[in-house]
Order: structure tokens, then C-alpha cells, then sequence
């Protein structure tokens, strides 16, 4: 059942107490819609690129747009994928979360671990304790004594992509910016237990500590595939959720870590520079299916927006009496990505140089950030 949240615009689920008490910090747009297939992986592209992929042309995640047109700002990287990139959709297609035609430079940092795990470390961050930064100073000149030998290899595209890629991981390496953004064992044990010790939630918290070292986005994967674990995915039946489980499982842990990321970039000041979205691949059927689930439904649904400029407490949209179409202002997934790069300062108009050397558009004609979030 719906209950009253801090905003007077806003009613919400009961199942997400928490997001009632901060309903001033962010707004809800209820009319977000596409017109890709009804499978994960197609959403997932759509969402995240703001287009579908086609004619063999994969559009880079908005992540990557913003690493290579803003660049990183400090020795981490730009763009970052926490845990994981995501896994089966279903529909074995690229899920978006990529540099797409604008090179694998662009590619996202992907975590590959849990932060939730007591032995929790990143990856191929840090250098085996046995090596020191004197064998690692000796490994970076040998190499430069055998790039010195392949000079012809060097002056292509693919050496010279090598090249910046060596340079990126070396400096992610020899970091203590890196190490201390990444180590979440500073943070006070009250802080990440406000979080919740679960996977997401110290996603949440990680991302912010990312934020803070220079990071521009960062994307959490809530789960990473939506076959034999807990998902939003409540079609009712294996290998999918119930929505029972959905209700005393996947929503508390939502509710939870993206309540304290909120609360948590406000009262450290950074909730105005920083934007957090929520973002689906679809919604889910108005109507109840025979397995007592909910089915895919990508012709009307729910995204929210905080910070980042976005005035909070409001509502852009109305969908019609069973939220299955958009009845007032639709809004595409275009219009989605259009915002995010207005919040990062960007202009949705701008080009890209896309492939064969085009100008490629930021967002398609037409796709305009959503005003009513910002004025």
C-alpha cells in the first residue's frame, strides 16, 4: 500500500520506508518508456547508451562518454563498474556497460570483487606484497627498453592504445590516492553498518568514496544476472523470484543502501555536485501473471533522479490509472542519458566522432534533458 513521504508530491510503497523519509531529495519521473524488446540485455543497452544498438554500431555507455570527453581527474579512473559488469540478460547481447565505438581506453574500471567480504581487495589494483616499488621501477624500464626495439609497432593505433592502457594501470598501481579510495576498511564500522553489510550496500558506500577521489560515474549493478539469484526480475516462478521475496529481501537491501548514499552525500556536501539516478530496464506488468508475478513491461515505468542540481520532491509525469502507458509527458531513454550529461556539464548536442569518422550525436534528435527535474 502507498504511504506519505517527506515530500507532500510523493506517495511511495510501504515496502520502502526509508526512501518516504527523504523524498525532498529526490524526484521521481514516471513516465520513462522505449520501444526495445522486452528482454533484459536490449533494456540494459537502452537505458544505459540511451539508444538501442544498430546496424551493428554499439553506442558507448554514458560513462564512457564522459571519460573521454571530461577525462579522468585525478589517478583513478573516469568511469567505474561496481561489482561487476552485468552477466546474463537472457537475450545474449552487450548489455551497454562498455566504451562501444569509442574504444576499449574507454571501457569502465570493473571491480570484480564484493566489498561486503571480510578479505575484501580489489583485483588487480594493488601489486603482490612481495614486489616493491623498486621491481616495479625496473619492470617500467625494461619495457621501455623493448619499446625502444619496436618502434614501427609503435607508431599504430593498437600500440599506441597498448601504451596508454600500460600507463593508466601503472598509475592506478602506484597510487595511494587509488589504494585509500578503494579500501573501505577506513570507514568507520557505524558507517558501513549504515549502508548494511550487504553487496550493494557497500557498493553504495564505495561509490562514494570514488566520488569524492575523482571519480565521474560510477555504476552499481544491484545484481548481475537475473537467473538463480535474488533480482528484481518477480515473474513468480524458478529460476526467478517471487514477489514475496522481492518484498522482504531485495527492496529492504535497496531501500537501505541507496537511502544512506543519499543522506550520506547531503550531509558531507557533495549531494548538489553529485547526481544519483536509478535507472531500469523496464517495469513490470500492471497486471498479476498465473504464477502470481509480474511479467517485463517496457511501455511505462519509473526512474528517479537526486542531486546533481535536481530539485527534489517532485514528480515529472503521469502515467494512466494502472501505470501501464504514459498518459502525461513520456519520457524516452534518450531523454534519460540527455539529463545525466546535463548534469555533468556536457551538452546532449554535442558529437562524437563515431564510426568511420562521422559525427556521432551525444543523444538522437529530439532527446532533451528532463527541464522539470532542474527548474
Amino acid at each position: 500500500k502507498p504511504i506519505r513521504t517527506k515530500s507532500p508530491n510523493i506517495d511511495i510503497s510501504e515496502i520502502l520506508p526509508r526512501h518516504a523519509k527523504i523524498a525532498d531529495k529526490f524526484s521521481l519521473v514516471r513516465t520513462v518508456h522505449h520501444g526495445g524488446a522486452a528482454v533484459h540485455d536490449a533494456g540494459w543497452q537502452i537505458m544505459q547508451a540511451g539508444r538501442r544498438f544498430t546496424g551493428g554500431i554499439q553506442t558507448p555507455h554514458a560513462g564512457a562518454v564522459a571519460s573521454y570527453l571530461l577525462g579522468r581527474k585525478s589517478d583513478l579512473p573516469p568511469f567505474v563498474v561496481l561489482p561487476e559488469l552485468m552477466g546474463r540478460g537472457g537475450g545474449n547481447m552487450p548489455n551497454g556497460q562498455a566504451g562501444g565505438f569509442l574504444g576499449k581506453a574507454h571501457d569502465p574500471f570493473t571491480l570484480n570483487a564484493n566489498p561486503a567480504q571480510k578479505d575484501f581487495k580489489v583485483p588487480d589494483l594493488l601489486p603482490p606484497d612481495q614486489i616493491g616499488a623498486a621491481r616495479l621501477d625496473r619492470r617500467r624500464k625494461m619495457r621501455e627498453i623493448v619499446d625502444g626495439a619496436v618502434k614501427n609497432f609503435e607508431a599504430s593505433e593498437d600500440a599506441r592504445l597498448l601504451n596508454d592502457s600500460f600507463h593508466s594501470a601503472f598509475r592506478m598501481m602506484t597510487s595511494e590516492q587509488a589504494r585509500a579510495a578503494f579500501d573501505i576498511t577506513k570507514e568507520k564500522p557505524a558507517v558501513r553498518e549504515r549502508y548494511d553489510m550487504n553487496r550493494f550496500g557497500q557498493c553504495c558506500l564505495l561509490a562514494r568514496r570514488l566520488v569524492e577521489n575523482g571519480v565521474r560515474m560510477v555504476t552499481i549493478n544491484s545484481f548481475l544476472t537475473v537467473f538463480d539469484q535474488l533480482s528484481w526480475d518477480i515473474h513468480g516462478s524458478k529460476p526467478f523470484i517471487s514477489v514475496k521475496q522481492m518484498k522482504d529481501q531485495v527492496a529492504p537491501m535497496y531501500d537501505q543502501g541507496y537511502s544512506a548514499l543519499i543522506e550520506d552525500l547531503n550531509e558531507r556536501g557533495l549531494l548538489d555536485d553529485t547526481m544519483v539516478t536509478t535507472l531500469s530496464e523496464f517495469g513490470r506488468t500492471p497486471k498479476v501473471n498465473p504464477a502470481g508475478g509480474r511479467d517485463h513491461w517496457p511501455q511505462c515505468f519509473t526512474c528517479s533522479f537526486a542531486g546533481g542540481g535536481v530539485q527534489g520532491g517532485r514528480v515529472v509525469g503521469k502515467s494512466d490509472p494502472i501505470g501501464g502507458f504514459p498518459a502525461e509527458r513520456p519520457v524516452e531513454p534518450g531523454d534519460v542519458v540527455a539529463t545525466i550529461f546535463h548534469s555533468l556539464g556536457l551538452n546532449p548536442g554535442a558529437t562524437l566522432p563515431g564510426p568511420s569518422g562521422r559525427p556521432f550525436p551525444l543523444v538522437d534528435f529530439g532527446n532533451e534533458p528532463i527541464k522539470e527535474l532542474f527548474a
